[in-house]
């Protein structure tokens, strides 16, 4: 536990003032934390980072996170950045047939989902910072407050197993929880801040990203569970890799992102 703090304070320390300065010091390191997580992925596979595939991989993430305020760069190439995009997934599938199978179409979709999955996450991050900086800790409130309500009502009063398969120890009594302990702490965090101009917004909205937060974590542990790994990584001592830390973000972001151009 004390390991867990320490860790939680430097990081905290690191992230947060970068965080609240923005633009170019946090997109690098939103690009930085997506390569770590990318690789982390890869590592499960055992696909090395210093190998064609990785470095494709890498390429196409950086492709992905690149902020919309530099959509000129593909005015300029005349491309747009899907079909770069689908320029690098149609290399990386030809890469199948140079390397004789010894990398699969298995080992591309992985390659490819990894690089999206983790890409578009971080991309949102990006985005929604540049839209307020409010939504970021909005983000963060719900997420954690989500987290540590399903941990301590899970505790206290789980007794029906949500997803034994994939997470033996969540329970829907914490899911459930976790939900309830979000909607309370965003109402707090919307008192201070005034980011929604309704309760029935604020409530709408957290719930939604309540819920897949949860299911960011599950996905990600389903993902552990496939290849028997149980953190994917160790650069946060006490707490794992990037992945395990900002699996629920990943999910979350551009749902978030969607939902406030609609709502």
């Amino acid at each position: 536990m004390k390991q867990r703090i320490i860790t939680a304070i430097v990081a905290a320390a690191v992230f947060l003032p970068i965080v609240i300065i923005g633009g170019i010091p946090f997109t690098i390191l939103v690009y930085l934390m997506g390569a770590i997580a990318t690789f982390e992925l890869l590592r499960m596979k055992n696909i090395k980072i210093a190998s064609i595939p990785g470095i494709i991989s890498i390429l196409l993430l950086w492709v992905i996170l690149i902020p919309s305020k530099y959509n000129e760069v593909f005015t300029t190439l005349k491309f747009t950045k899907i079909e770069i995009v689908l320029l690098i997934v149609l290399f990386i599938l030809t890469y199948t047939v140079i390397s004789k199978n010894s990398f699969s179409f298995d080992d591309a979709g992985l390659v490819i989902l990894a690089a999206m999955y983790i890409g578009f996450g971080f991309y949102y991050m990006i985005e929604i910072r540049a839209m307020e900086l409010a939504y970021i800790f909005y983000a963060f409130v719900v997420i954690w407050t989500t987290d540590s309500g399903a941990y301590f009502v899970g505790r206290k009063l789980g007794k029906n197993k949500l997803w034994p398969e994939i997470s033996p120890n969540k329970t829907i009594e914490g899911f459930v929880g976790g939900i309830l302990t979000a909607i309370v702490f965003a109402f707090i965090f919307n008192m201070i801040t005034h980011l929604f101009d309704s309760f029935i917004s604020l409530f709408f909205v957290t719930l939604v990203v309540s819920v897949f937060g949860q299911i960011g974590d599950l996905v990600e542990s389903a993902l552990k569970r496939h290849y028997k790994v149980k953190d994917s990584g160790t650069i946060l001592p006490g707490h794992g890799g990037i992945l395990d830390r900002f699996d629920s973000m990943l999910f979350i972001l551009p749902i978030l992102y969607f939902l406030r151009l609609i709502i």
